[in-house]
C-alpha cells in the first residue's frame, strides 16, 4: 500500500521533500497557507552544498542563474566615500546568484502535475497514533475535513504552526540573535554605482547591504539591532528603517531604497530567531527546514538546508522503508552535524553584517579588505 505524507508549507524544504519522498514511491500531498504560489523574493548566493542538492533533485539545470559578471562590492563610509571590499557572496566557495523564487520555481516544474497541492489550507490539529498522524485541515473558507498521513512534515517556515501543534510555542525554541531584517527588490539602480557593484552602508548596530543580480534588479537588505525584536517586527516598517538609518543617508542611498520599499509588497521583514531543538521528530510528526533550525539569513544557507533536508529525509527513507521511525532517526543524525556547524557561526556572521560595537566596526572594515588583498594575490598567483 502506498504510504501518504502531508507536508506543510510550499517553500524549498516542503517541495524539496516531496519530489525526495514521490520518487522512493510515496504520496505527498502539500497544503499552503497562501492563496497562491509566491514568486521574486531576495537574493540567495547558492553554495557547494546547495547546488549538489539541487542536483540530486534533478533542478540545478532549470535552476534561473543570476551571477553577474565582474562583481564588486564597496563600503561607503558615512562621509561619502567609498572603499572596494570582497565580495561579500564569495566568502567559503563560489556560489551562484539567484532569487528565492528561482529555487522554488526550479522545484515546482519537479513537483507540477505530480502532486497534489492545496492552497488556502492550514492544519487546525493534529493527532500522533502509533502508525499515522490525523491531521484537521481547515481552508480560508472555513471548512474542516479530517485526513490520515503516514507522516506529516512541518515545513512552514520559522513560525511553524506544525511546531506550535504538535511541540510546543515558539518563545520555547527561539534563540535571537538580536536583529531585524528587511529583503526587497529595488525598483532602480543605486545611483553613482555600475549595475554589477554591491554595496555596503555600515554603522553601529544598522547596516544597507545591496547585493546585485543579473537581469534582475539587486536586493536591498536592510538590518539593525534592537533589544525587544519581536516588538520591534510588529511597529511600522517604514517609519522605523526612517527613524533607524536617517542620519545615515549617504548620497540618498538610504531615502531611494526606502522610496523603493514603499512601492512593493515585495518583501521579508522578521526578526532573526535560530530555532534550537533536541529532537525534529515526535510520533510520525517531522519538521524541516527553517521550522526545524531556522539558520537565518546571516549564514547564507538557509536555501541550501532546506533542499538538503529534503533530499536526505528521501534517502534516509529509501534505506528505512519499512521502519519511519529508524528512517526518522538517520535522518537526524545525518543532518545534526551540518546544522550544528553553521548555527555555530551566526553570531559571528551577524558582526560582520551589523556590528554591534565600535571595535566590531573596525573589524569587520579591516576584514573585508584583508580578504580582498587576498585574492587579489591568489588571483596573480593562478594566471
Amino acid at each position: 500500500m502506498t504510504q501518504r505524507a502531508l507536508i506543510v508549507g510550499l517553500g524549498i524544504g516542503g517541495m524539496s521533500a516531496a519530489i525526495a519522498l514521490k520518487r522512493q514511491g510515496w504520496t505527498p500531498v502539500i497544503i499552503e497557507r497562501a492563496p497562491e504560489r509566491r514568486k521574486g523574493g531576495y537574493f540567495i548566493g547558492l553554495r557547494d552544498e546547495g547546488k549538489n542538492a539541487a542536483s540530486a533533485l534533478g533542478v540545478l539545470d532549470v535552476m534561473e542563474k543570476r551571477t553577474p559578471d565582474n562583481i564588486r562590492f564597496w563600503d561607503v563610509r558615512k562621509d561619502g566615500t567609498r572603499r572596494r571590499i570582497a565580495d561579500l557572496t564569495q566568502e567559503t566557495n563560489a556560489p551562484i546568484a539567484v532569487l528565492r523564487g528561482d529555487i522554488e520555481e526550479a522545484l515546482w516544474h519537479g513537483i507540477e502535475g505530480q502532486v497534489d497541492v492545496r492552497f488556502s489550507t492550514v492544519p487546525s490539529a493534529i493527532v500522533n497514533g502509533d502508525t499515522q498522524a490525523q491531521v484537521t485541515l481547515r481552508t480560508d473558507g472555513g471548512e474542516e475535513t479530517t485526513e490520515d498521513y503516514d507522516l506529516v512534515i512541518g515545513a512552514d517556515g520559522v513560525r511553524s504552526t506544525v511546531r506550535k501543534l504538535v511541540f510546543g510555542p515558539d518563545e520555547a525554541f527561539f534563540h535571537s540573535v538580536g536583529t531585524m531584517l528587511c529583503a526587497f527588490p529595488l525598483a532602480r539602480p543605486v545611483e553613482g554605482f555600475k549595475a554589477n557593484d554591491g554595496l555596503m552602508v555600515a554603522d553601529v548596530k544598522r547596516t544597507l547591504t545591496v547585493f546585485p543580480l543579473e537581469g534582475r534588479p539587486s536586493t536591498a537588505l536592510f538590518s539593525y539591532r534592537t533589544r525587544n525584536p519581536e516588538r520591534a517586527s510588529r511597529k511600522d516598517l517604514l517609519s522605523t528603517l526612517r527613524q533607524i538609518f536617517a542620519d545615515l543617508d549617504v548620497d540618498g542611498i538610504i531615502s531611494n531604497a526606502l522610496e523603493d520599499l514603499a512601492t512593493t509588497d515585495d518583501f521579508f521583514f522578521d526578526s532573526v530567531q535560530m530555532v534550537k531543538m533536541s529532537c525534529w521528530s515526535k510520533g510520525r510528526v517531522l519538521l524541516l527546514g527553517d521550522s526545524a533550525w531556522c539558520l537565518t539569513l546571516y549564514s547564507g544557507m538557509g536555501a541550501s538546508a532546506g533542499m538538503l533536508g529534503g533530499q536526505v529525509l528521501g534517502e534516509a527513507l529509501a534505506a528505512c522503508p519499512h521502519d519511519i521511525n529508524g528512517a526518522l532517526q538517520m535522518f537526524e543524525a545525518q543532518m545534526r552535524p551540518f546544522v550544528r556547524k553553521h548555527q555555530r557561526f551566526i553570531a559571528l556572521r551577524s558582526q560582520l553584517f551589523v556590528p554591534s560595537n565600535r571595535v566590531s566596526l573596525w573589524g569587520r572594515r579591516v576584514l573585508w579588505q584583508i580578504l580582498l588583498r587576498s585574492r587579489k594575490y591568489l588571483f596573480c598567483e593562478n594566471k
